[in-house]
């Protein structure tokens, strides 16, 4: 993806592994059916871009085994007890879609249905600085949850931006940089204010959540999701 970051999970879920020397470090978590896909790996932190249930899922199981887990103070409490705030839409009009159900049969195999509690996370506010391997920027962009961050790896020229911005819509199966479905989202004109944080950054891979990593620089992708609108 980019030097020393490498995408795991499948083809709906991403997450990424982040190697500085012999250090390695997780940013999100994917779900909890992805926990073999990084056995053997001695790993000493977790990054959150938020803390949504298809990010978390592997979390607790590898904070246990000794990393240090971190989330934004306002996604906190919803990674320790996996209680989500009201979302923006009902998930009802989606199911006209296949990727709706796609995305629920692949949740299904790989234990999306059930609630995933991190024990102990460590907060950080808007202006952290991590010591973590990388260390990456810290760029809040909350919308999707209102705790959510992308984190930017300039000497990489890398941005993960977690769910600010998809390449592949996990409802509606639509591609091309865009926001998360507002069924998934607590405010979708929050989200879309919220790109403007990234505006401007130098990343030649822009890392998301779902879909593919997109190569067209940071202003295109950004440029395309308000063309595309909320969905």
């Amino acid at each position: 993806m980019a030097p020393g970051i490498h995408r795991l999970g499948n083809e709906l879920v991403n997450f990424y592994l982040v190697e500085d020397g012999e250090e390695r470090m997780l940013i999100d978590a994917g779900l909890r059916g992805f926990l073999g896909q990084v056995e053997g790996l001695r790993l000493g932190a977790v990054l959150l871009t938020h803390a949504h249930g298809d990010h978390v899922g592997i979390a607790e199981p590898v904070r246990e085994a000794g990393a240090t887990v971190y989330v934004h103070e306002r996604d906190a409490e919803m990674a320790r007890t996996a209680k989500y705030p009201a979302r923006e839409r009902s998930m009802r009009p989606y199911f006209r879609h296949r990727a709706t159900w796609e995305l629920l049969w692949v949740g299904l195999r790989n234990g999306a249905m059930s609630n995933v509690k991190i024990a102990e996370v460590t907060p950080f506010g808007d202006d952290a600085a991590l010591d973590v391997p990388g260390s990456p920027r810290v760029i809040p962009t909350p919308g999707h949850s209102d705790g959510h961050v992308c984190f930017h790896f300039p000497d990489r020229g890398a941005l993960i931006v977690g769910d600010a911005l998809c390449t592949r819509n996990p409802l509606t199966g639509r591609t091309g940089p865009q926001l998360m479905p507002g069924a998934f989202s607590v405010s979708s004109p929050r989200a879309l204010a919220s790109l403007e944080r990234i505006e401007g950054l130098e990343a030649g891979a822009v890392l998301v959540g779902h879909g593919d990593p997109w190569t067209g620089g940071v202003d295109t992708a950004v440029a395309r999701a308000r063309e595309a609108g909320f969905s």
